[in-house]
């Protein structure tokens, strides 16, 4: 039986979805909630009245709903169901930006959405725009360093731990300092260990 070069195609990229959204990474809780909806706010479907930024508000509460769904659901070993809830997610979030291209939490939210999907240059792309916006965001910060983490940059995720560190967010560091640690266990030998730990 012959098989068709468009379906081995679409096989291996849900493969390899399948594989970024089942790797372990140093980080499975969802970004921070939403700020409270305001009562003038309406459904996206229905933006008339509604400033880009109201808009743009409304875009990422959706998206941020769906990264909750889709962390459960990763949770649960649902990857396929939780894929495409990071997907919607990712749409919505970016659809915040597009209305409105200063909204920060909604740049997070893209990086969150695209690191799950594997896609890391976009993941780290949006988390430096956010951060950019806000310097002092520590959790973009945060899951920054936990995307490093997850390629191998070791080194990059000890820059966003100082950063944290200068910006005095004890959680959002704490967390970072977690994940390190637990990345050289897994990765990192006693020599190795000794001869980087300056270059943070």
């Amino acid at each position: 039986m012959r098989i068709h070069p468009r379906a081995t195609a679409l096989a291996l990229v849900a493969l390899c979805l399948s594989a970024s959204l089942a790797r372990a990474d140093y980080g499975s809780r969802p970004p921070a909630p939403p700020r409270p909806e305001s009562a003038s706010s309406t459904s996206p479907s229905n933006e008339s009245g509604l400033t880009p930024r109201q808009q743009a508000d409304q875009w990422y509460r959706d998206a941020y709903k769906d990264v909750e769904k889709g962390t459960k659901e990763l949770s649960a070993g649902k990857t396929e169901s939780a894929e495409k809830k990071f997907r919607r997610a990712l749409e919505r979030s970016r659809r915040a930006t597009e209305l409105d291209s200063t909204h920060h939490e909604a740049w997070n939210l893209v990086g969150f959405t695209s690191r799950k999907l594997g896609d890391y240059p976009s993941a780290f792309a949006a988390y430096n725009v956010a951060i950019r916006l806000k310097p002092d965001y520590a959790q973009a910060r945060e899951y920054y360093g936990e995307g490093l983490l997850e390629t191998g940059d070791l080194a990059g995720a000890r820059r966003q731990l100082a950063a944290l560190e200068k910006i005095g967010d004890e959680a959002m560091t704490a967390e970072l300092r977690t994940a390190i640690a637990k990345y050289e266990g897994a990765h990192v030998t006693p020599a190795d260990s000794s001869g980087s730990r300056g270059g943070k």
